[in-house]
């Protein structure tokens, strides 16, 4: 994790300044690195802060917008290629911000309900992949007359990440898995081609049927 330093507003966006130690190894200018799952880029580091450059678009889409000096933050530099992969490809492109709705304890696991944007709800599928700040997370259930879901975290996991220092009504980033929303647009292409085919075969019915009954009426 990371420390939110400050923020400094240029233009209707800002600068983004925080404090960590495992993302400054090996950091360079131009780096992408992961705050709270969003993907930036880094314009400036030192010895102990990474400075990057915070546009509207991505204020509009993510909770960066909602940062205090002193908030922690998720940090994740970019994966190295030839590496073990232990989540799924998270790429730092967020789609929406959702709601903690409920947190609970199950023992040492907290369990986590999140409510998102009802065109969302859709593309989350139980036990499928979904990354919340940043992090990689299996979906446990999914409810989509809420339009919420759930995910459970683990005592190490819950020591490493923001979402138990978050409180209910408090806002995450919402990342669905790239996959599943290639696999989305896919099938909706299909469905366009099948019902541009549907409604031709339609047309000729009727002109056929038409047809028909202008002969039978000789």
């Amino acid at each position: 994790m990371g420390k939110h330093v400050c923020k400094l507003s240029k233009g209707k966006g800002y600068v983004l300044v925080v404090k960590c130690t495992v993302c400054i190894d090996g950091c360079y200018l131009g780096a992408s690195i992961a705050v709270n799952g969003t993907c930036l880029t880094a314009t400036a580091f030192d010895d102990s802060t990474v400075t990057f450059g915070v546009a509207p678009e991505t204020l509009r889409c993510t909770n960066l917008g909602s940062l205090n000096a002193g908030s922690k933050v998720n940090m994740e530099r970019a994966a190295q290629q030839g590496s073990r992969n232990s989540g799924h490809y998270v790429q730092g492109h967020v789609d929406a911000t959702g709601e903690i709705v409920k947190k609970w304890r199950e023992g040492e696991s907290l369990w986590v309900k999140i409510k998102v944007p009802k065109n969302l709800i859709t593309l989350i599928v139980k036990k499928g992949f979904i990354a919340i700040d940043g992090t990689s997370l299996t979906v446990c259930e999914v409810n989509a007359q809420e339009s919420s879901f759930t995910f459970m975290l683990v005592q190490y996991t819950q020591t490493k990440i923001i979402v138990p220092h978050k409180e209910e009504g408090e806002k995450v980033n919402v990342e669905l898995d790239v996959l599943g929303k290639y696999v989305a647009q896919s099938v909706a292409a299909i469905n366009d081609r099948v019902d541009s085919l549907e409604s031709k075969i339609d047309s000729a019915l009727s002109k056929l049927e038409t047809r028909i009954t202008a002969l039978e009426a000789k």
